[in-house]
């Protein structure tokens, strides 16, 4: 069973060294394996150090369901400590939420692809942490979908924005901090980036092989399976399919009104989906795109993981439904995350040309031999940031 940087400082406070007065960034997937919340833990280990509480998107509590919904600051009921949002009017930590800290620990559960904002939650803190001279700790976690497997486009710095401040592909292959200790020594961030790592870890194990109970990280990731397919499906929050926010089974379900659902799976390239099984479905969306209407689309059935690629996968639907249906899809229009002037599917893949691409009716097996040299320089990059062994 893998054992994660929380339960290593639970188990061995020394681990921290003199860590001072401590500051906590978690939210409801911050648990043991024993499901017992983060704060209570640290608070219980580290008596009277734990003095502030940090947030990311969607709250402590996930309960915000949507981008670009804010949440307050507030108060841990137990603890009575102050909860300091990183997702309300500002998304970096203020000079002030940093007063009384010496060590600021990192305990959030990262989903593997790069437009997961909490990642650039981290980066942000991080960033921080190196003006005002505080410590970071990041705990590390798994990365669920597996630390072996890296998909896409680089992002392009003129791109760079929450859901993608630096060039690393959508599915990046790393843990949180490792990750975070790549962004800080490629681009010199500052603070010397500390990694309480796991114990039992294996780069290609997936969530549910790590014996680590699964907490939805965010509202509209309650699953694993969720997961598998986010770094492909996370594309059409730039488009006016519904990804299936409103629906119990959000990325795995999509679609619209104006699908022609056989169509689509005759115009699916080949290799485009496999390891995967497209079933056809309706459903009704009770909130976001299309809501109370009845979508056609399907639900993506992930077969065989180890040779599935989420980002070919809907790209090649995209293909598919723009050529079919060039009069009724669409591109989202701004702001998406916070970004007024680009369309929000640039903003999610990082770049103009995947989106000219897709227009332009190229496939999703051509736009991957383009960005290959890329994604073999970024695969040789991330190995000299490895914490766990191949």
């Amino acid at each position: 069973m893998v054992k994660t940087g929380l339960e290593r400082i639970i188990e061995r406070p020394d681990l921290l060294g003199r860590a001072g007065r401590l500051g906590l960034l978690y939210n409801q997937a911050s648990v043991d394996a024993s499901l017992r919340p983060a704060p209570e833990q640290i608070a219980r280990a580290f008596p009277g150090k734990l003095v502030k509480l940090f947030g990311p998107q969607h709250g402590v509590g996930g309960a915000e369901q949507d981008n670009m919904n804010e949440t307050e600051h507030s108060t841990h009921p137990v603890l009575g400590l102050p909860i300091h949002s990183l997702y309300s009017e500002t998304r970096r930590p203020l000079p002030h939420m940093l007063d009384e800290v010496d060590t600021v620990l990192v305990d959030i559960q990262d989903v593997g692809a790069r437009v997961y904002t909490f990642a650039t939650t981290v980066l942000y803190l991080m960033e921080a942490c190196a003006t005002h001279r505080k410590r970071l700790v990041v705990l590390d976690r798994p990365n669920p979908i597996n630390g072996k497997d890296i998909e896409g486009n680089l992002l392009e710095p003129e791109f760079a924005s929450f859901v993608g401040p630096h060039p690393i592909p959508m599915r990046h292959g790393l843990t949180l901090g490792e990750l975070m200790t790549l962004y800080n020594e490629v681009y010199g961030i500052g603070p010397r980036v500390e990694v309480i790592a796991m114990e039992g870890w294996r780069r290609d194990a997936y969530f549910d092989q790590t014996g680590l109970p699964w907490v939805l990280p965010s509202p509209n990731m309650p699953l694993l399976d969720t997961a598998n397919v986010y770094p492909g499906q996370v594309i059409l929050e730039g488009c006016n399919l519904s990804e299936g926010r409103g629906t119990t089974r959000p990325f795995e379900l999509f679609g619209a009104p104006y699908l022609h659902q056989g169509a689509i799976i005759d115009n699916i390239e080949d290799q485009a989906l496999v390891g995967a099984v497209l079933r056809e479905t309706a459903f009704r969306p009770t909130f976001n795109k299309w809501v109370n209407e009845v979508c056609h689309g399907f639900q993506i059935h992930v077969t065989a993981r180890d040779i599935y690629r989420p980002y070919r996968a809907t790209l090649a639907l995209l293909a598919a439904i723009i050529k079919l249906h060039p009069h009724d899809f669409s591109w989202s229009s701004p702001p998406y995350e916070y970004v007024y002037d680009k369309l929000p599917v640039d903003v999610i893949t990082g770049s103009s040309k995947v989106r000219l691409d897709l227009e332009q009716g190229r496939s999703a097996l051509d736009m991957e031999r383009e960005w290959a040299d890329d994604l073999e320089a970024f695969d040789r990059l991330r190995s000299r940031f490895f914490l766990y062994t191949p």
